[in-house]
């Protein structure tokens, strides 16, 4: 991806080219007969204590390479540098004390959370299993966690079911926060929630990163949750990033006609003042079978013949070289 040549102290995570390849195995042999492209060349950087929103239809390959930067899920090609450090070229005992620094919030408050554990265990399982407390000291730090995302220190013997979703979701963030990590991924941690409640959360998890100089990536597929949040928009279609700027200059001005399509769906609560709504066509193609040229073309309003022969490179748009989208048609 095109983006300036700064100092790389600047940021704390660097993906480079990441891909992720899924065997599909038929006949007796399990022969591999076709690969399921679920990321494929993702590249991007997220500054220290700054949130990267990463938006996308379902099944785009969000979550997959939120957790492929994590390592719980093998790559197929490509780097992740975290803070200096190539996560796939750590041994597994190097990962452990590696992973004290990179969290991540589910998307199900509730079935992240095993049921026949209290919270109390819950928050402190990874104090006890990092060696950093014990007894008594372990209960106290989980109290604090828990003060620290809004619920009471007289939660902690309870269990998960005695909770509403957003109590819960509030435990799991207490869980990310346990070994005071620098790196958090959001795994759509407000979908699953009602919209009252969604904002509660967002907001909570915005104070943290002012008081803990916290660095997210926060995945969605709403982009009228992440506008709030995120100091920078990656939109992914199909395994691929097809546009990446500053957040604010991706609400402004889309220079794809993805974006302009999520974009146009925002509910706004001026009817007088809302733009015409994009409909897509058709569904999501494939990731086995993804179409010649741009992937989206298919679906797009505004394709022409050159978008179904010919892969779009991720290029700076309107002069702006950190406003970079995979599109022919705009300028």
């Amino acid at each position: 991806m095109n983006q300036p040549a700064e100092n790389t102290k600047k940021y704390l995570l660097e993906v480079e080219d990441l891909k992720v390849y899924f065997p599909i195995l038929k006949g007796l042999l399990r022969r591999v007969v076709a690969w399921v492209k679920a990321v494929d060349g993702v590249s991007f950087r997220i500054e220290r204590g700054k949130t990267l929103g990463l938006v996308g239809e379902s099944g785009c390959g969000k979550t997959t390479l939120g957790r492929t930067i994590l390592r719980l899920i093998p790559t197929t090609d490509g780097r992740v540098i975290f803070d200096g450090t190539d996560v796939f070229a750590q041994s597994p005992k190097q990962m452990r004390t590696l992973r004290r620094n990179m969290q991540l919030i589910f998307q199900d408050p509730f079935g992240s959370l095993n049921p026949r554990m209290t919270v109390g265990n819950i928050v402190g399982e990874a104090l006890t299993v990092h060696g950093v407390a014990r007894g008594e000291a372990r209960r106290r730090l989980v109290a604090e966690l828990l003060e620290k995302v809004g619920l009471s220190p007289h939660h902690i013997s309870r269990y998960p079911h005695e909770f509403s979703g957003g109590q819960r979701q509030r435990i799991g963030i207490a869980r990310a926060l346990a070994l005071n990590p620098k790196f958090i991924v959001c795994d759509e941690p407000v979908s699953a929630l009602d919209v009252s409640i969604q904002s509660q959360i967002v907001n909570l998890l915005q104070d943290l990163q002012k008081e803990l100089g916290l660095t997210y990536l926060f995945i969605a597929h709403d982009l009228a949750v992440v506008e709030h949040i995120s100091d920078y928009l990656a939109v992914m279609y199909l395994g691929k990033i097809v546009e990446y700027a500053p957040a604010e200059q991706v609400y402004a001005d889309p220079k794809h006609p993805y974006t302009m399509a999520l974009l146009s769906a925002i509910p706004r609560p001026d009817p007088h003042g809302r733009g015409q709504r994009i409909m897509l066509r058709g569904e999501v193609p494939s990731p086995v079978n993804p179409p010649s040229g741009c992937p989206f073309h298919p679906r797009c309003h505004m394709a022409i013949d050159r978008c179904s022969t010919d892969i779009p490179p991720l290029e700076p748009k309107g002069g702006d070289p950190d406003h970079v989208a995979s599109c022919w048609v705009t300028a």
